[in-house]
C-alpha cells in the first residue's frame, strides 16, 4: 500500500510525504524546518530522505535544515549548485537513471520549467507505482501501470487570459507562467496520452489562487479520465492499494 499526503501545496510552500509502511520520503521542503518536523510529530526516524524537484524556495526552503538532522537529499547536480549545497547529505541523481532509497526505486525524469526541474516515478517493493510531476509546462514522457499520480494544475488558460483584461493580473507574467507550469488544458492533454488503466487516484497539486477553478478543473479531469480527482489541501491524506476490494 502506498500513503501519500500533503502538508502544503501552493506558491508559498510544497511539502509531500510518501510512505509503503517501511521508508518514509519527504517530497520536497518548501515549508520552515520546524513546521516540517512539527508535521512530521518530532518523528524523523523512519525518512529515508528528500527528494527535491528543483531548487526554487516553495520547494526547497528547509533543505539545508534537514541534511543538517542527517536526512539525506536527492536532486539534481544543477539543483544542488544553484542552492550552493555541499556535503555527504546530498546526492545528485541524473534524468534516465533509477536509483534507491530504503525501499523504494525511483526513476527521476526531465521536466520544463525556468530552472532544471525533476518529476519522479516511485516504486515500492510491490512494484506499485506513483508518478509526481509539477512545475513544468509540459512533459514529454508516457506512462502506465501507474497507480497514483500527484500533478500540478496550475491555471487555466481562459481564466489568466481574463484576469490581464480586467487587469488583474500584470501582462508581463504570462510568458513565465505559460513557459514553466501546468494549464489545465495542458494536463489534459497529458493525461489522454498516457495509460490510465491501473490509476486510483489523480491529486491536483499547485493550484493557483487567481488563476484556477478548482470545481472546473476536477469536472473536466473526471470527464476525460473517468476519475474524479482530487485537489492537494493541507490534510489530505490518500492510501492506494493495487487491490482495493
Amino acid at each position: 500500500m502506498i500513503k501519500f499526503k500533503t502538508y502544503a501545496s501552493s506558491s508559498k510552500g510544497n511539502f509531500y510525504t510518501i510512505d509503503d509502511g517501511e521508508t518514509k520520503l519527504l517530497i520536497e521542503c518548501g515549508l520552515p524546518y520546524k513546521e516540517i518536523v512539527k508535521s512530521l510529530d518530532f518523528d524523523l526516524n523512519r525518512v529515508g530522505g528528500v527528494i527535491l524537484s528543483h531548487c526554487h524556495k516553495d520547494h526547497s526552503h528547509s533543505v539545508l535544515d534537514i541534511s543538517k538532522a542527517g536526512i539525506d537529499i536527492y536532486t539534481s547536480t544543477e539543483t544542488i549548485g544553484s542552492l550552493g549545497l555541499s556535503g555527504h547529505r546530498f546526492n545528485a541523481v541524473k534524468e534516465g537513471v533509477k536509483f534507491n532509497i530504503g525501499t523504494w526505486d525511483i526513476l527521476p525524469f526531465e521536466l520544463n520549467h525556468d530552472v532544471h526541474n525533476l518529476g519522479f516515478l516511485l516504486q515500492n517493493q510491490s512494484k506499485e507505482k506513483f508518478l509526481f510531476i509539477t512545475d513544468t509546462f509540459y512533459c514529454k514522457y508516457k506512462f502506465n501501470d501507474v497507480l497514483g499520480m500527484a500533478i500540478e494544475c496550475n491555471y487555466i488558460k481562459e481564466t489568466l487570459d481574463q484576469n490581464i483584461t480586467d487587469g488583474y493580473i500584470d501582462e508581463r507574467m504570462k510568458p513565465r507562467l505559460l513557459q514553466s507550469h501546468f494549464s489545465l488544458e495542458n494536463v489534459k492533454e497529458f493525461l489522454k496520452a498516457n495509460d490510465l488503466s491501473s490509476c486510483r487516484e489523480i491529486i491536483l497539486l499547485h493550484l493557483s489562487s487567481r488563476n484556477s477553478d478548482q470545481g472546473r478543473m476536477i469536472r473536466e479531469i473526471e470527464e476525460v479520465t473517468g476519475i474524479r480527482p482530487k485537489v492537494a489541501s493541507k490534510g489530505l491524506e490518500l492510501s492506494l492499494n493495487r487491490y482495493p476490494y
